[in-house]
């Protein structure tokens, strides 16, 4: 029996070896996967593990959650347990993982349970799934837990089913990213029973559960999800290893169908009934379509592109490849996807009633299905007759070839006849064949191709071979030279032909490829949204010479008024609320389409796992003609790679919107937990002289009341010194602060932020070494004096009791500078670079303080046009250099 030969898709296997050769060099990632809680997850999780130590695996936990569950805690014990984080969230202190503990300890195995859990603000990331991921990156191999209804894409079916929202998901990237995936099952009836019997949650928790959540209907629904998933994951994997292998033999582990479609008016039918039949056996289905070099009527195209996307409407896979031969087309997809049935359209329309138009595509499909069955549709129509104007439209195609064959022969017959006298018949033959050879040039096709091999052969015998004009030969050798001269040019003009269709058929795809691969680089190196989108439209507009808009979102329900700036085509009111409806249902919509058709431009939805993320609108210059097949193909191609950068820097601007707010939180709690501090103290001291005051004997005592009144004031000059830090803050970022620029003396400077510390000092000794001749700039005395003020509160408030303070002036090169250096114990390396950060107080320093003083140093002098660095003296204290121009 004749084989198709089996060829695997290139980019495909490239792009598998990609996906090994990065997943290599990171750790494996195996998720215990279940229906929902309690049906023994991270049980068998730390199974698992107890097997793998038994194998002399190193393996640590990194968290587990076992909910005071005996069974569970028993299985922790034995294990190393890496120490969890203390983070501090507004007052209360939470423990979660520590990953870079882990990182340092860089175990084999590390079990991190519950995927889906949201980390406290504080944390590194803001999922655990994104803790996980780190850890792979390093090389770590990772058990982790994770139950259906925390899949990003099943969130919302969960919701319908069981009435309550999900709010901590993984995204669906997380599956694809598995190693492995180990399906906990438990029927409903057992784990039901397992709640009543405390095993999952508190006797009071599980019968609340069971009334709610844990309904037997819900746990079938989710248990059904969860086998789904599981089965999806389960047939990648086989269609992985069968493209690694280069298998071509169909594997029957599950049933899968492949309808074949065409521009025929049949095709419609067959397609609802092939997803009739799908969804009956619960089956997964393709929709092929086999491109070869003819080109289709108008008509045609269109009626194809329907069929197309009817079938794409039910569900159903579209795949295309380009052949010459359609039924080897068709078993190439079939064979890649382990297809195991072949459903086709049985030809109704007959030549005078007998001869079919489709037998021999029918009998040449069934000759080389091997082991994949082959289903012909036909229904109970009754054969229609081909109609004459249906005749002449194929014979008005073929006739043209046929005809220019014809001719050419003839004209080489012309031609060579006045020379037969001057050279032999068989020079002549060579001729002919020569002849024919150069034929498929003109893309005559296979058919007259052979009506060429017959006709120059009866020409070469009738006028060149003796007896001339007769088709009788009298020698053996010349009878058998005819034969071997049309077997020859038969068999060399129809395979000369083939390969030429051949070579217009890899022309095409390589096309295809290279300006899939253009976009691609182009997206690739595109590194902000504004880059993808100008990338995207440049393209479009090029290649299918079209108009394009890129309309984003502005909220979950409204696409923003204006299309991106990138755009070359203006969307008006209209346009626009086909765009907002292509938005809100998911489906492309606009010209040649049948939603909205009257429209200039055809509207499509950015796709993506997180949802639809706006709208891409392409309006063809040849605005009467739909695509070609071909170009519809590369357009999806194309939206594919787009759709993907797309949600690429919509979830990078998400992640980094997503930082921020950790910042601000982190910032905000830093904010709040040193201005509690710092207004504790203060408050509790007025609170107490007030209550002081409140007895009459203490009012009487004057000197008892002048330490109170001393107390006092420190206490109002400590909040003052909290409200100028805060506003001074305020004024630097929103650049409020007016410059009061003239020309001071430096000591004079000096001299009165010393004058204003002195309470504060408490007799420190300030040493102030400058030059002889007094040194003036143009500044904002307020401003430089506070800085003088907060370097010399910072050094007074972390230096040893006694220590001097030294102050030293110079100038050099129309340059001052300014040094003040303490004796205290300095300050660490690693906080030197974040010295100058709102907020930030060098770890392991006492209470007290707001960390904004250096900050607003910085600030007031970045506004002289100066600068200031931080670092350690020779003897160990702290040292600040502060350059101003004195230009």
């Amino acid at each position: 029996m004749e084989e198709v030969e089996y060829r695997p898709d290139p980019d495909a296997l490239l792009d598998l070896i990609k996906k090994e050769e990065s997943k290599a060099e990171e750790g494996k990632l195996t998720i215990f996967f279940g229906m929902c809680a309690g049906v023994g997850k991270t049980y068998t999780m730390l199974q698992t593990a107890r097997e793998d130590r038994a194998n002399k695996l190193d393996v640590v936990i990194g968290i587990i959650e076992t909910h005071k569950r005996a069974e569970t805690e028993e299985l922790v014990e034995g294990f190393e347990i890496i120490p969890r984080k203390e983070i501090n969230y507004r007052g209360t202190t939470f423990h979660e993982m520590d990953i870079d503990a882990i990182i340092e300890r860089r175990p084999g195995i590390v079990l991190v349970d519950e995927l889906a859990h949201t980390n406290i603000p504080g944390s590194r990331h803001l999922k655990r799934y994104q803790d996980v991921l780190e850890l792979l990156r390093n090389g770590i191999h990772v058990y982790t837990t994770l139950n259906v209804q925390h899949v990003e894409s099943r969130a919302e079916t969960v919701k319908q089913i069981t009435g309550i929202s999900i709010r901590e998901t993984v995204p669906d990237l997380i599956i694809e990213r598995a190693d492995e995936i180990e399906l906990i099952d438990i029927t409903p009836g057992e784990l039901l029973e397992r709640l009543k019997e405390g095993k999952v949650y508190t006797p009071e928790r599980s019968r609340q559960s069971i009334e709610n959540f844990f309904r037997k209907g819900n746990l079938t629904a989710l248990r059904e999800m969860a086998l789904r998933i599981t089965a999806e994951r389960v047939d990648k994997d086989l269609h992985n290893y069968r493209a690694e292998k280069s298998i071509d033999s169909v594997w029957k582990s599950s049933q899968k169908l492949l309808v074949a479609v065409g521009p025929g008016p049949y095709s419609m039918g067959l397609i609802r009934w092939t997803r009739r039949l799908a969804y009956s056996m619960e089956v997964p289905w393709i929709a092929a379509y086999i491109e070869t070099v003819k080109d289709a009527k108008p008509e045609y195209r269109e009626s194809l592109l329907k069929n197309i996307e009817l079938a794409r409407s039910l569900g159903a896979e579209i795949q295309s490849v380009h052949d010459t031969d359609v039924a080897n087309g068709l078993l190439r997809i079939a064979r890649a996807n382990n297809v195991t049935q072949i459903l086709i359209g049985k030809t109704r329309k007959s030549i005078f009633g007998g001869f079919s138009l489709g037998n021999q595509f029918l009998l040449r499909l069934l000759r080389l299905s091997s082991d994949i069955d082959i289903y012909i549709i036909g229904g109970d129509r009754e054969p229609e007759k081909l109609r004459p104007r249906d005749l002449m439209f194929l014979s008005l195609q073929k006739f043209r070839h046929y005809a220019l064959t014809a001719a050419i022969v003839f004209v080489l017959s012309v031609v060579l006849f006045p020379l037969a006298h001057f050279m032999g018949y068989q020079a002549i033959g060579f001729i002919f064949m020569l002849g024919i050879l150069l034929l498929p040039l003109f893309d005559l096709g296979p058919g007259p191709m052979l009506l060429a091999a017959g006709l120059s052969a009866l020409s070469w015998d009738y006028f060149f071979i003796p007896p001339f004009f007769t088709f009788r030969i009298t020698r053996t050798e010349d009878i058998l030279m005819f034969v071997m001269y049309f077997m020859v040019a038969a068999i060399s003009g129809y395979l000369s032909s083939h390969i030429r269709a051949t070579k217009k058929l890899l022309a095409q795809r390589e096309r295809s490829t290279t300006l899939l691969y253009r976009l691609s680089r182009d997206l690739s190196s595109a590194t902000e949204m504004n880059s993808v989108i100008e990338a995207s439209v440049k393209h479009l507009d090029r290649i299918f010479h079209a108009n394009t808009a890129v309309l984003l979102f502005e909220s979950f329900e409204k696409l923003r008024p204006h299309p991106h700036n990138a755009s070359t085509l203006v969307v008006h009111d209209d346009g626009w609320n086909v765009a907002q409806w292509v938005f809100l249902h998911g489906e492309h919509a606009g010209k040649f389409t049948d939603t909205l058709p009257s429209s200039d431009a055809t509207y499509y939805p950015i796709k993506s796992k997180s949802g639809i993320l706006g709208v891409l609108a392409l309006q063809l210059k040849d605005s009467e003609k739909p695509l070609q097949f071909k170009n519809q193909v590369l357009l999806d191609s194309f939206f594919s790679q787009i759709n993907t950068a797309i949600e690429r820097e919509y979830l990078k601007e998400l992640a980094e919107k997503q930082s921020v707010v950790m910042e601000t939180d982190k910032l905000y709690k830093t904010l709040f937990d040193s201005i509690s501090h710092e207004l504790k103290t203060p408050i509790t001291t007025i609170q107490g002289v007030v209550e002081a005051f409140e007895n009459p004997a203490i009012l009487q005592d004057a000197g008892r009341s002048g330490e109170f009144v001393a107390e006092i004031k420190i206490a109002a000059n400590r909040l003052k010194l909290l409200v100028e830090n805060m506003l001074n803050m305020a004024r630097l970022e929103s650049g409020s602060i007016e410059m009061n620029f003239t020309q001071h003396s430096i000591m004079d400077i000096i001299d009165a932020a010393i004058r204003h510390l002195e309470p504060e000092l408490g007799g420190r000794e300030v040493i102030v070494d400058s030059p002889e001749d007094d040194i003036f700039l143009l500044c904002d005395f307020s401003l430089l004096r506070q800085v003088i003020i907060n370097i010399l509160r910072n050094a007074n408030e972390y230096s040893p009791e006694g220590c001097p303070i030294e102050i030293t002036v110079s100038s050099v090169d129309h340059v001052l500078l300014i040094k003040i250096t303490d004796h205290g114990h300095g300050i660490p390396a690693d906080a030197l670079q974040h010295l100058f950060q709102k907020f930030y107080r060098v770890p392991g320093t006492k209470a007290g303080g707001t960390g904004l003083g250096l900050s607003i140093v910085k600030g007031f002098v970045e506004l002289h046009k100066g600068s200031i660095t931080a670092g350690n003296s020779a003897q160990g204290g702290a040292e600040f250099t502060i350059v101003l121009p004195l230009k």
